[in-house]
């Protein structure tokens, strides 16, 4: 029997890229907020892969976080599956001067972008250490290893992922569960195309030109492709990767050389 994976985000950008590249090797329940886009995306680009089942959170909220924890145990056991693999991806991206990075925007983006994916990992651990061993894979973002200007609040969100990861690889090394962290530089998503607009509204650039600053962050001058952050994800929930643990590993061009 196939390994089971759980992707969060997965019905577009990098979390699709990631179902579709682990949908090679593992049996798949893959999670998203609106249950449209994510029938669509797994009718038209899922549609060869092993889909256990397909689940939607709002997971800005504790019981929507929860909810989702305890349906997947469930489901897991209903199958008499183990979920072998947690891939964080859903995630909140928000830019705002200091000013404008009220209480509200904080807590919104700590609780999309640290505390859920953390209450899943609670919640699934377990099943991995009774089974001998698991992947969790957090991703995280180039802003938990620098400053920009204007992320305070999504950077802090992303910097506690980084914190309980490295925590919990410690703890859980022994039993044989490794948690890591990826951290992609700007990638070609729409959340780098929301970046993109906004960067039009407020500096009247074309969207050329808007596009081309946020490439000019990486030294390839590039946006990355989401298959490539689903290619290491891919490789993170590998048995190659058993030693790779506690990590934060960024793809970025080279960005945080």
């Amino acid at each position: 029997m196939r390994p089971l994976a759980v992707v969060t985000g997965a019905s577009r950008g990098i979390g699709l890229a990631i179902a579709a590249h682990l949908a090679d090797t593992h049996d798949l329940i893959i999670v998203a907020r609106d249950p449209q886009r994510l029938e669509r995306s797994a009718r038209e680009h899922l549609a060869e892969a092993t889909l256990v089942a397909q689940e939607t959170a709002d997971l800005s909220t504790r019981d929507g976080a929860q909810a989702l924890a305890s349906a997947l145990v469930k489901l897991a056991e209903s199958h008499g599956r183990t979920i072998n693999v947690l891939v964080n991806n859903a995630g909140m991206a928000a830019s705002a001067p200091l000013q404008r990075s009220d209480d509200k925007l904080f807590d919104r983006l700590l609780a999309v972008n640290a505390r859920a994916p953390y209450t899943l990992a609670r919640a699934l651990i377990p099943g991995m250490i009774e089974a001998g061993g698991g992947r969790v894979i957090n991703i995280a973002s180039t802003a938990a290893l620098k400053g920009y200007a204007y992320t305070s609040a999504y950077s802090a969100s992303k910097a506690a992922v980084l914190g309980w990861t490295r925590a919990l690889a410690v703890e859980l090394a022994r039993a044989g569960v490794t948690v890591n962290a990826v951290c992609p530089g700007f990638t070609d998503t729409d959340i780098a195309s929301d970046a993109i607009a906004t960067i039009q509204r407020t500096t009247d650039r074309s969207a050329a030109e808007a596009q081309a600053s946020l490439a000019r962050f990486s030294p390839q001058r590039r946006l990355l492709d989401p298959a490539e952050v689903a290619a290491l994800v891919g490789y993170l929930a590998s048995p190659a990767a058993a030693a790779i643990n506690g990590q934060a590993l960024a793809i970025d061009g080279g960005e945080t050389a």
